[in-house]
């Protein structure tokens, strides 16, 4: 009787603060995969790489459609062995490189140097990115190609630097992200 009273007590004022929000305000991280989130009207599960990934797709396809993703220099730049073809479409895609953030240096034959990366994804796995999108480049055909399958790009680079499924996050941190859903586009 005491949990019910306190419950009751409490529901008031929670669909006040939620009513504000279509998504609602997080209680929980269940599995560390899904946001349990309160709404005056019930209660909404999220997954939170799904909606990072979302919010991280449209900042970078609107960037990149403004004319670049801001770039950020890597502290140590990052030495990588590549097929001869990958080092070839890097010279040969150098301005497409550089609007999604990039910026890569040819050392050789079957070598490049990563020296900047998309600022947005902070301390994100730079090397397995750039591998992404080159492997996602050669899969769709060579320049003619790529500008036409850029959001799918787009679309990888997103996924990568995304909330990944169990890390833990904090309610500040769930809200935050619930916040950004809602002011997203799709």
């Amino acid at each position: 009787a005491a949990i019910d009273s306190k419950v009751q007590s409490q529901s008031p004022d929670a669909s006040k603060v939620t009513e504000a929000f279509p998504l609602g305000n997080a209680i929980a991280h269940l599995h560390n995969i899904y946001i349990l989130s309160e709404t005056p009207k019930g209660i909404i599960l999220v997954d939170a790489h799904a909606a990072h990934e979302r919010i991280t797709y449209e900042n970078i396809k609107q960037q990149f459609s403004q004319g670049r993703v801001p770039s950020q220099p890597l502290l140590l730049p990052i030495k990588m062995s590549v097929a001869p073809h990958e080092a070839e479409l890097i010279e040969q895609q150098d301005e497409f490189f550089n609007s999604l953030g990039f910026e890569i240096s040819r050392l050789g034959p079957e070598t490049i140097l990563l020296r900047a990366a998309p600022a947005v994804f902070g301390h994100a796995d730079m090397e397995g990115l750039l591998r992404d999108v080159l492997s996602d480049i050669a899969e769709q055909g060579m320049s003619q190609r790529i500008q036409a399958k850029s959001n799918e790009i787009l679309a990888s680079i997103a996924c990568h630097g995304s909330v990944r499924a169990q890390r833990r996050l904090t309610i500040p941190e769930m809200n935050a992200l619930l916040r950004a859903t809602e002011n997203t586009e799709r």
